[in-house]
């Protein structure tokens, strides 16, 4: 058995992925009254979100009490790259929604959803999510509280003894571990997620609402493809592609068919550590981008809300559009804890420009219609860019000392 694991694991992870995928793709047409083969990705994920949690608070703790040097500047590189992706990305959302703009055929079934009313109650929300109780933080995957706790709970222990900090160090090292375990079956829970969704939705949910999808995912490729590289390049002063190429690979595979970013920290934790990078730093950097960085968000909130409003006739002038959206979208952090993440703050966007509530939430709808591929096109820009932004800053930081930047 021993031998049989070895031998799997050396096979490489996304030629394992992309068969899981395929064979999915194929079991899904081919058979899908076999449900029980989607348990695998239910499995799989659920397994990632109980361990990330658990992975990032000790992870913090332990960086910051054994942290002997000041890691602030590049962390502080880190956050600046996160918000002006974001606002870039809210730019090329109105750009595009000008360019090319969208009449929608409204929805029902979104009336029982209750959206954020406004920025106070995002910000409320966000606040009481900070001082939160860290154990109930923990077991809601609350990762602003499991934030702020670790960091509060790190700073304290910076005076404790070598045997208590190590403690903390082996714990993080013992789950880092235990991730290491769950990401080599990706394959299998990746099969799940692809069979479900194909059995359920049929292939016909990929050519419908064609237009709508086209700016979105259009706009989230665009920030990758073509904004991210330029942050990066700024970052590194080397051609940026083999890099974005690298995150991709690596972190948006698996992020596409899971579709949470929580799910994607050890994942992109794991690569970081691949790639030699200084664990005190990602340890806080990644976590942070899974709260913080919402391009995919800024994209989806500021698309849909104008869309909105170009099928009611309203007319938005472009700095309104991109100060309202970003605003919108940069309060994403603070709705962590409402079913439907970025949809939900569709209607608040609305409301800015006189929207009524009840149209809104039709928008909403329509937006859980298309979220099987807006949802995971949207998480696999997000947590890519956590990994991908994170590993610039610091490479950032070796060629102001001088070293050589291998990835």
């Amino acid at each position: 058995m021993k031998k049989l694991f070895e031998t799997w694991c050396g096979i490489s992870l996304v030629k394992r992925i992309v068969a899981g995928l395929i064979i999915g793709a194929i079991l899904g047409v081919a058979v899908p009254q076999f449900s029980g083969i989607a348990i695998l990705g239910s499995v799989f994920v659920g397994a990632l979100k109980a361990i990330a949690p658990l992975l990032v608070f000790f992870l913090v703790i332990s960086s910051l009490c054994h942290s002997g040097k000041s890691h602030g500047g590049v962390i502080r590189t880190v956050i600046v790259l996160y918000m002006f992706s974001t606002f870039l990305a809210a730019v090329i959302a109105v750009i595009a929604s000008m360019m090319f703009p969208i009449t929608l055929t409204l929805t029902e079934g979104a009336s029982d959803l209750a959206a954020p009313e406004g920025i106070v109650e995002v910000l409320s929300s966000l606040l009481l999510n900070m001082v939160s109780n860290p154990v109930q933080s923990i077991v809601s995957a609350n990762y602003i509280g499991v934030l702020v706790w670790a960091v509060l709970f790190g700073i304290g222990l910076r005076g404790a003894s070598e045997t208590t900090k190590t403690m903390f160090d082996e714990i993080s090292t013992g789950l880092a571990k235990v991730v290491t375990w769950i990401i080599s079956f990706a394959p299998f829970g990746i099969m799940g997620l692809v069979f479900s969704t194909v059995s359920e939705n049929g292939l016909s949910i990929f050519t419908e609402y064609g237009k709508l999808l086209a700016v979105l995912v259009g706009s989230m490729l665009f920030i990758y493809f073509v904004t991210n590289p330029i942050l990066v390049f700024w970052c590194i002063h080397k051609n940026p592609y083999p890099l974005i190429f690298k995150c991709l690979k690596k972190s948006a595979i698996t992020a596409f068919f899971t579709r949470s970013s929580a799910a994607n920290i050890p994942i992109n934790m794991e690569a970081c550590k691949e790639m030699g990078l200084d664990k005190d730093t990602y340890s806080v950097t990644i976590p942070l981008g899974a709260t913080i960085n919402m391009d995919g968000a800024a994209i989806t909130i500021t698309v849909m809300t104008l869309a909105t409003a170009h099928t009611l006739g309203i007319s938005v002038d472009i700095p309104s559009a991109i100060i309202l959206s970003v605003l919108a979208a940069l309060s994403a952090c603070g709705a962590s804890g409402v079913a439907g993440g970025s949809l939900l703050l569709i209607p608040m966007a609305c409301s800015l420009f006189g929207i009524p509530n009840d149209i809104a939430m039709q928008v909403v709808g329509v937006g859980f219609i298309i979220g099987v591929i807006q949802d995971s096109v949207e998480t696999a820009l997000n947590s890519s860019s956590d990994l991908l932004l994170s590993a610039s800053a610091e490479f950032r930081q070796w060629r102001l000392e001088g070293k050589e930047i291998k990835f």
